[in-house]
């Protein structure tokens, strides 16, 4: 069984010979941005999940930027993690976007211009989340940049008492990958992923975090992400 990292070499490395990724570059350490990400986005707005949806979580990297500006077109509300967590999550009302600024009010240099950083309590009930990968098994086991932020993004919101929400992501097709990812119990598996090719159900097996697991995360995790510190005051402190 190949290493998770391994696997993230190696993708990143086809991804930039092949010449499927494009800006911002280079592609390694980050969820890599790649040709027809807009066709990955128009996929995903073609489920019934999301045209059900009235607010979305998505990851603020780059191949997820169309996506981002549709569901600000469509009428629907944005919720996008700050980078790194360090700051929470920024929300993003349609109502609060002038007609042609979607895309703008979608990028990460200027989203804090049009939505607004809120704390935990205010965050609304997630209909649907996406998420950026570097690969992904056909059966839903995913590998991010390896920080972890997806898990517990997810994880966050269980611990706030959100439903469990379907989980998307948009990749090249030649990030899905047929290595045996290995599963750790706080990793998301994603139930859709959508490609410049189209979109498939992963019917992944495994079950999705309930929350934070609280043991693998540490002092100066606590310490970098205030948000964890917040959730675990929130909940766990006693008064």
């Amino acid at each position: 069984m190949k290493t998770k990292d391994e696997i993230r070499q190696r993708i990143w490395k086809q991804l930039t010979d092949e010449k499927n990724g494009r800006f911002p570059f280079p592609l390694i350490n980050r969820i890599p941005n790649f040709k027809g990400a807009e066709k990955a986005a128009t996929y995903i707005t073609t489920l019934p999940e999301y045209k059900l949806a009235k607010v979305i979580k998505v990851n603020p990297d780059s191949p997820q930027l169309p996506l981002r500006k549709q569901i600000l077109l469509d009428g629907k509300t944005l919720l996008v993690p700050t980078p790194r967590l360090k700051a929470g999550f920024i929300i993003v009302k349609p109502e609060w976007v002038p007609a042609g600024e979607e895309r703008r009010a979608a990028s990460l240099s200027h989203i804090k211009s049009y939505g607004k950083e809120i704390p935990l309590t205010e965050i609304p009930q997630i209909d649907l989340m996406v998420v950026g990968s570097v690969a992904i098994h056909q059966d839903g086991r995913r590998i991010g940049k390896g920080e972890g932020y997806a898990d517990r993004e997810y994880a966050i919101l269980m611990e706030l008492g959100n439903p469990p929400v379907t989980i998307v992501t948009s990749i090249h097709s030649t990030q899905l990958v047929p290595d045996d990812i290995p599963r750790d119990t706080y990793d998301l598996t994603v139930d859709w992923i959508a490609t410049e090719e189209g979109i498939v159900k992963t019917n992944s097996p495994y079950e999705k975090p309930t929350g934070i697991e609280w043991k693998h995360v540490s002092k100066e995790e606590m310490e970098e992400m205030p948000v964890l510190q917040q959730l675990w005051d929130l909940k766990y402190k006693q008064t």
